[in-house]
């Protein structure tokens, strides 16, 4: 009773809920491949391209760092031209009581394959639009990932999609 009345007067009190939202229909669900991933869809490619493009919606536990050491990291996960927009075109709004911060960036992909692994992907042509989405329970990350011409043509369905975002 004491420490429930001490995180009160300290504003600490645990908050519940989670974020909830409407995939597109024409987006595939798929098993989440961890714990830390709250859901994952498949973007079916656009014409032209030789791969489907995929969202997921992260939850690292009200962790996963800064907004801006986000947005840096997933800058950093490209390959991109010298005359490319340092911030990878970033925009910050709200979606009801939810600041969402989003990154725009393109060029060749080379993140890591797994966290912690050496094996990098090398895909040229690529593009991600990902979001940082302040929650009172802790950010939330959605990362839509893939060649150019299909994230592309799914940003209308991505933009719908966070605008449908919910704590509930």
């Amino acid at each position: 009773m004491f420490l429930a009345a001490v995180l009160l007067l300290l504003n600490l009190t645990p908050q519940t809920g989670s974020l909830t939202f409407t995939a597109p229909t024409e987006w595939k669900s798929r098993t989440p491949a961890s714990t830390m991933r709250v859901a994952e869809f498949v973007v079916p490619r656009a014409p032209g391209d030789a791969e489907d493009a995929e969202v997921i919606v992260y939850f690292f536990g009200g962790t996963g760092g800064s907004v801006d050491a986000n947005v840096q990291r997933w800058i950093g996960q490209f390959d991109r031209p010298k005359d490319a927009a340092a911030d990878g075109n970033r925009t910050t709004f709200s979606v009801g009581h939810l600041k969402v911060t989003t990154v725009d960036v393109s060029g060749t992909y080379i993140a890591e394959v797994r966290p912690g692994s050496a094996e990098r992907h090398n895909k040229p042509n690529y593009r991600m639009r990902a979001a940082v989405v302040e929650t009172p329970k802790g950010p939330y990350f959605v990362k839509l990932t893939g060649p150019t011409g299909t994230v592309g043509a799914a940003m209308p369905a991505f933009d719908a999609f966070i605008r449908t975002l919910r704590f509930q």
